[in-house]
């Protein structure tokens, strides 16, 4: 099996110090309070609860129908909808990203030129995570292991939600620092 690369979702724990130049300076907890928090990062960061909150739905609906609340028949739809709403969504939110925003931040300051090829990285590998999840999803809709889904779901909620943190740890200072509005 190939070792995951040093900067790989499936190891780092955060983002290398290096990609911290504007994360450092605009701390979290100031954010919402900064001028340059507007419409388009409220948006985006909308989007980004969505998907955690797509992933805590799933793996809530799995447990319970692993802990016989919740039977096949009410889960199957429940799985196919939540599971078809989150891999659409991600996919259409990472094409915009890396087709639209990621090119016009990456000009506003050439420092984080490695920060946003991380990003970059990350879609590319959530999409092999995404479609070791949609299969998981599907073999349980088929009458697969849901336990073995589970599993496979608990890990790649890890692994996106390491991406989705650093990723608004490297945009959003950007767009603080620079009031881009996209």
């Amino acid at each position: 099996m190939k070792k995951p690369a040093t900067n790989s979702l499936q190891i780092r724990s955060g983002l290398p110090d290096a990609l911290r130049v504007l994360a450092d300076a605009y701390p979290r907890a100031n954010w919402e309070r900064h001028k340059n928090f507007g419409d388009m990062i409220q948006f985006w960061m909308q989007r980004h609860l969505m998907f955690r909150q797509l992933t805590d739905i799933m793996r809530s609906d799995v447990q319970s129908h692993l802990d016989g609340k919740m039977t096949f028949r009410e889960y199957a739809p429940r799985l196919s909808h939540y599971g078809g709403t989150l891999l659409n969504e991600l996919h259409g939110h990472h094409h915009i990203e890396d087709s639209h925003y990621f090119p016009q931040l990456i000009t506003l300051d050439a420092r984080l030129e490695r920060a946003f090829d991380l990003l970059e990285s990350d879609h590319q590998e959530m999409d092999g995570l995404l479609n070791t999840m949609a299969n998981g999803a599907n073999a349980v809709l088929q009458g697969g292991e849901a336990g073995v889904f589970l599993d496979q779901l608990n890990s790649f909620t890890t692994l996106l939600n390491r991406h989705l943190e650093d990723e608004e740890d490297i945009v959003v200072p950007v767009v603080l620092d620079t009031g881009f509005r996209g």
